[in-house]
């Protein structure tokens, strides 16, 4: 049963990596409301190196619809607003010589449907990761029968990974509905 357990705890830590990459995904779409990891994975020219946007600048959200970022040095500003600009994210910056701001515009119904069509795409790939981790790990525990563990203890731990797997499954559907409520008020 040792050996059973083993694969339980595996499958439960992937299974808890793939909610987190969900939560990060999710994160990167945008509910209207400023958001300075709207800004994830943006990367400038630093001295000729690719760096993360927070390593070059310091972003803030002085309020709900605006993001402000001020490089930690003055010549970089053009660099930061060219990546802003190539990024597609669908802002525009604004540079005042010192700081750029990003203002965030209204949601508008059609937009705030189609970011939950998005989230509905992460969500349905975060359960396809969960039943694929839960298949991998059933097919695991079945090999042990050929290690001398019985059918039963096989059994019972196919029906744990199950349980497991209809919790993980839950927490997304919490997930999904917590981000289309953020999305869908106004």
């Amino acid at each position: 049963m040792e050996e059973v357990e083993f694969y339980l705890e595996d499958a439960k830590d992937t299974m808890d990596r793939a909610i987190k990459h969900l939560t990060i995904e999710l994160a990167k779409i945008r509910a209207g409301k400023a958001s300075p990891s709207m800004l994830d994975g943006i990367q400038v020219e630093y001295y000729g190196v690719m760096s993360p946007l927070n390593n070059v600048a310091s972003i803030t959200t002085p309020d709900a619809r605006t993001i402000t970022i001020k490089p930690f040095e003055k010549k970089l500003i053009g660099e930061v607003e060219k990546a802003i600009r190539n990024s597609n994210i669908g802002l525009s910056p604004n540079n005042d010589g010192e700081n750029i701001r990003l203002s965030i515009p209204m949601l508008t119904e059609e937009r705030r449907r189609d970011l939950v069509k998005r989230v509905k795409q992460e969500i349905e790939t975060a359960k396809v990761n969960i039943r694929n981790i839960r298949q991998s790990t059933n097919g695991d525990i079945r090999k042990l029968t050929k290690e001398g563990v019985s059918e039963d203890e096989v059994k019972i731990g196919e029906e744990r990974v199950q349980k497991l797997t209809d919790g993980f499954i839950a927490k997304v559907d919490q997930i999904f509905s917590a981000k289309e409520q953020d999305i869908m008020s106004v």
